[in-house]
């Protein structure tokens, strides 16, 4: 089984600081395998470190990130197969969340589960978005 790590390339602007986390805690931004992209789960900080204070812009990068990592790997959005993503009081950011993500994802949409949580890895994160994706099949 053949898999191949993404790694995000250093001064990404869409990643800035926040690309050192990988190393830090150890872990990959996404892995490709089996024709299938997994990407960890992303979040709200800007790449200055600092964390957006509203739903609407947290969700922005989240996406944001992971629209860079698909562009990374030759796809784009659309190659979206199946996205969760974890809410900090959810009941109350849901609109927000919503609006953000009514104006970035379009059709074809993935799957989308969404959970709330009691709280993400840093005080002030409201969301964490983790996605599959597909490459195209082969040609035949």
């Amino acid at each position: 089984m053949a898999i191949h790590t993404v790694e995000i390339p250093e001064g990404s602007e869409v990643f800035g600081e926040a690309r050192n986390a990988f190393e830090r805690f150890g872990y990959s931004a996404a892995v490709r395998a089996h024709g299938l992209l997994f990407i960890a789960g992303t979040i709200g900080r800007r790449a200055d470190g600092t964390i957006a204070e509203t739903i609407e812009e947290q969700t922005e990068i989240a996406i944001a990130r992971i629209e860079e990592i698909l562009r990374l790997e030759g796809l784009g959005l659309s190659a979206l197969v199946d996205v969760t993503s974890y809410h900090v009081d959810i009941h109350r950011h849901l609109p927000g969340f919503s609006a953000a993500k009514q104006r970035l994802i379009t059709p074809p949409y993935p799957t989308w589960s969404l959970i709330g949580v009691s709280g993400l890895a840093s005080p002030g994160l409201l969301v964490e978005i983790r996605a599959t994706a597909a490459y195209p099949e082969a040609a035949r």
